[in-house]
């Protein structure tokens, strides 16, 4: 089963400073149909003004991940962390027993990220951060595993959630397959680009709903950079 859920048909607000589109139910916004896709609960596509951002505010119990897609963005936290993720490069955070955090796009230019919320396997666990680049050249035609807690993902970033996500950039004309376990669901956005998903075509900022399909083949109309998670 593939579900193409086109961008202009998500849930969002304009708030000045942000530009916001939900894939799934997320503040204001309420679908009772999109509430997670297995324990995948939130992935927002924000635009952010330059000088602008989200102030420091509290997270409890949720495996938090931020794909930048544009610019940058600066992240300072009450265990003393500060960090600037610039585009192509993801940070996760392990909220835990709590965290809170700011997260605020320090540049002259707007910035554009994905930010991903995945329900966490075990509650009450001591908060974290971390952040790590991946250079694109490295993603070429292929997926690349950047956040996972999975055991076999030994070089990625650790979250603490049965999820893993992987990223590609692929020249027009390329493709490339993405094999999914048993049980497991998908979900893929293109960031930039266009591309097919076993036949289905995406556009960016489109979501991709998977499940009950082993091999996924994508291929890429226009160049493009997709971003895919994989949960229980």
């Amino acid at each position: 089963m593939i579900e193409l859920r086109p961008h202009k048909e998500l849930g969002g607000a304009h708030h000045g400073w942000l530009d916001t589109r939900h894939h799934f139910s997320f503040a204001e916004y309420y679908d009772p149909n999109r509430m997670n896709w297995g324990n995948l609960r939130v992935w927002n596509d924000d635009t952010i003004a330059p000088h602008s951002g989200f102030p420091r505010h509290p997270h409890r119990d949720m495996e938090i991940i931020t794909y930048v897609r544009k610019g940058a963005i600066t992240h300072q936290d009450s265990l003393g962390n500060r960090g600037r993720t610039e585009a192509g490069d993801v940070q996760v955070m392990s909220a835990g027993t709590g965290i809170a955090h700011s997260e605020m796009n320090e540049e002259d230019e707007t910035t554009q990220i994905f930010q991903i919320w995945i329900m966490p396997n075990e509650t009450g666990l001591p908060p974290a951060w971390g952040a790590k680049p991946f250079p694109k050249g490295d993603r070429s035609g292929s997926f690349v595993t950047l956040a996972s807690g999975l055991p076999e993902d030994k070089d990625a970033l650790p979250i603490r959630t049965d999820a893993r996500m992987v990223a590609a950039t692929l020249e027009a004309g390329q493709s490339t397959e993405y094999r999914i376990a048993s049980g497991r669901k998908v979900y893929l956005v293109p960031a930039t680009g266009q591309i097919k998903v076993n036949g289905v075509v995406a556009n960016a900022g489109d979501g991709v709903a998977i499940r009950d399909e082993e091999v996924l083949t994508v291929s890429a109309n226009e160049d493009s950079e997709i971003v895919l998670v994989d949960v229980a």
